[in-house]
Order: C-alpha cells, then structure tokens, then sequence
C-alpha cells in the first residue's frame, strides 16, 4: 500500500507525502554575501552544466576580469544559484563544493537547521529543468530577485528521508551520467571514424592496390598515381560571397527568398529551423550572390569557418547569401560539388583552410585562398564512385550516431523524471 499523499499547494510540485511539508524558500535557506578585497589566489568558481567547478586559469577558456577584487567569497557545502537570465542560462543551480571566489553576479544561499544541501540541489535542478520559475521574474534579463526567490515554496520532508534520497539520487544520477558519457565518447570515436573515412577516401581513392606518390602537398600526402592536383579556382566558375542588406536585420522577413547565414550552414546540411527571408525585390538587388542548387557553400569567417554544405538540388527556389558564407559554383565535367564538399569536409580540406586563415589572415578567408587550395582531380566517373561510396557509409555512419544522439536524450529525460519523482515525494526511497 502506498503512502498518504497531500495537496502541496504548489502547481509544480504537486502532491507530497503526508509527513512533508510546503514551505518558503527563506525559511530553510538565506542568502549569504561577502566581498573579497583583495585576490590572493583563492579558487575561481564558474557556474557550469556540470555544477560548480574551479576555473582552470592556467588555460581560461571564456571572458575573464582584468581583476578577482571584488568577486564574493563562497563556502563549499552552500548552494550557487543564477536569478538571472535564467530563460537562456543552461544551468542555474550548483552545489559548491570548494571554498573559493566567484562571480557576485551569482547568490549564495547556506541551508538552515541542517537540512541537506545536495537534495535541494537536486530539488532547484528540478526546477531549474522545468524552468518552472521563469513565470515569477522580471525585467528583460527574466531577472528573479533574491526576494521572490524566498516566497517561492519548497519542499520540507524529514532529515533523515532527505538523506535516503540524496545517497539514493547520487547512485542513480552517477549510473546514468556514466552511460551518457560513454556514449558521448562512442559518438566521438564515430565522428573521428567519418573524418578519418572521408580524408582516406578523397586522397587515395577506392583502389587499395593502385601506385601511389608524393602529392607535394603535406595535409594530402600521398595521392595515386594517376592523379593530379589542381586548383579549386581552375575547377570553378564562382567564387564569391554575399552581402547584408541595406537595413540589415530590419529587412529580414518570415515569407520571401531563403536568405542565408554562417549559422544556417553545416556539414551536415542546411539548418532552417530560423531561416531568414529577403524579398525579392532585395534579391534582385543582390542577384549575383544568388544560390542555386549544387552550390556549394563554405563559411569564411569567425568561428564557424570551414563549415560547408551543398544548396540541395531538392530546393525549389534559389537562395540568397550573405558575406560570411562563400558561395562556390564547379565546373561539373571537372569536378562535382558533391566531391569538393567531400574534399573540404575531410583533414586534407579543413588543414588547407586553416593553414590559409592563420596568421594576418586569421579573421576569415578570402576568396584568392580558396581558389588557391589544391584538390586531388580524379575523372568524373571515379569522383562519381567516390561520392557514391562515401554517401552510403557516411549515411550508415550518421545514422548509428542518430541512434546514440536518441539513447542519450531518453537517458537525460530519464535522470530528469527520476529527480522529480523523488525530490516531490512522489516515489519513496525504502
């Protein structure tokens, strides 16, 4: 027989065991603030999807102050929460679990009459996954003051029983978290194998016994034979990128001529989930960074160059494009879109396009570069083989890794649903 169960009051909480109690935040916790002076080499402590971590500051990676003065001094065993932004903030809630320094823009709260910090940090993680709260703040940044925070209730279920289901979370929520990773690593050893799969198959071809030479070319390395390299300016009829509209994302619309971005192109293909549109009379003004199917299309700038996709020959309507995305037109009885796309995909392709964005160049690339990149010329016919091979292994391959992509997302729904079922009451820890 089940145990009695209760209204909470809470729409987010539901109903609880009999013995727990619905209480406010303020009542169990309260926020705690002291600022350091002077940085004398204590831990720096970020915010993170996996909880409260010590910065690395031998090798920083994101913005980082020209001084800690002034950051606020955390204790381990005390919960660090983000009331800020929390609509876009991946994760708003950590357990600390070092003493040191961190951002003031965060709040620290210490737990009241020993109850458990790690079970309300499962219990805000809850929350924070739901973003149940994000109805309660305010301001553009979905701000939610330290105030409103108190008056939002919680759960309040005996010590002992907060104590069962934290040990019992912690080895559930580590069981899980180790399958998640593991298969994020079989996802990478897939990718690595792609990689390396489409890199051997552009360079040395289909035939494993055909005489092989020195390309000349170090990121190529040894080609066959019979092949000769040429450059992607010989093999092409354009070059070329777009440009932004006069009135920039003023003019951008939700009907008209797809227009395209760096962030709508990948080697996976084109993502539209937020495509942008131009009109046409805007289009016919920019008519020769127009896109047509089999286009190819390379991003030149920031931090997504060397992304490429082909303009699918499934589209109906030709696109736009505009200065960060390179469009490149092949001459197609010298050599196929689909097999540049192949060659720029793989090591050889993206070593080149590095190599030609380095240095004064480092911002993006210039289409005189990518003319210049040197490319294995087979015949049609065997660029045709090639693309035929890699299309079926690379469709097998992407779809194993779909298939990981999936068992990672029913695993992480799966960890969600077992924190809420537990932190609520709604399942009992025997």
């Amino acid at each position: 027989m089940g145990r009695q169960m209760k209204d909470s009051g809470v729409e987010w909480i539901g109903k609880i065991p009999e013995s727990w109690d619905a209480v406010k935040f303020k009542t169990i916790m309260y926020k705690k603030k002291e600022l350091c002076s002077h940085y004398d080499n204590q831990n720096i402590l970020s915010l993170t999807m996996n909880g409260v971590i010590v910065r690395d500051l031998d090798n920083p990676k994101g913005k980082m102050p020209a001084t800690f003065d002034g950051y606020q001094i955390v204790n381990k065993g005390n919960l660090l929460l983000c009331l800020f932004d929390i609509d876009v903030t991946p994760r708003c809630v950590g357990l600390i679990k070092d003493d040191g320094l961190t951002s003031p823009a965060y709040s620290q709260y210490v737990l009241r009459n020993d109850n458990h910090p790690k079970f309300y940090d499962y219990f805000l993680t809850y929350l924070d996954n739901k973003k149940a709260l994000l109805h309660l703040t305010k301001s553009l940044r979905n701000t939610l003051t330290d105030s409103d925070f108190g008056v939002v209730k919680t759960v309040l279920p005996p010590l002992e029983e907060q104590e069962r289901i934290t040990n019992f979370l912690d080895q559930k929520v580590s069981q899980i978290d180790t399958i998640i990773e593991n298969t994020k690593v079989s996802i990478g050893e897939f990718k690595k194998y792609k990689q390396a799969l489409i890199t051997e198959t552009v360079t040395k071809g289909l035939n494993p016994n055909v005489e092989m030479k020195d390309s000349g070319v170090e990121w190529i390395g040894k080609i066959p034979e019979h092949l000769k390299l040429g450059k992607i300016k010989l093999l092409t009829t354009k070059i070329g990128s777009g440009k932004t509209p006069k009135g920039g994302a003023d003019v951008y619309s939700d009907s008209g001529i797809l227009f395209l971005r760096s962030q709508n192109v990948y080697n996976t293909g084109l993502y539209l989930d937020e495509a942008t549109y131009i009109s046409e009379e805007i289009d016919l003004e920019m008519k020769n960074t127009r896109v047509y199917p089999n286009d190819v299309l390379l991003n030149i700038t920031g931090g997504s160059i060397g992304r490429c996709c082909i303009y699918p020959p499934t589209m109906v309507q030709h696109a736009n494009v505009n200065q960060h995305v390179c469009i490149i037109r092949t001459i197609e009885d010298k050599i196929t879109s689909k097999y540049l796309f192949y060659f720029l995909c793989s090591n050889a392709g993206q070593s080149a396009i590095n190599f030609y964005q380095t240095g004064a160049n480092r911002e993006g690339l210039n289409f005189e570069q990518i003319g210049n990149i040197k490319i294995p010329s087979p015949t049609v016919e065997e660029q045709n083989e090639i693309v035929a091979f890699l299309d079926a292994k690379c469709s097998f391959i992407d779809s194993l890794i779909e298939q990981k992509q999936q068992i990672i997302k029913e695993f992480e729904d799966y960890k969600k649903s077992l924190i809420y079922e537990y932190v609520t009451g709604k399942k009992e820890v025997l």
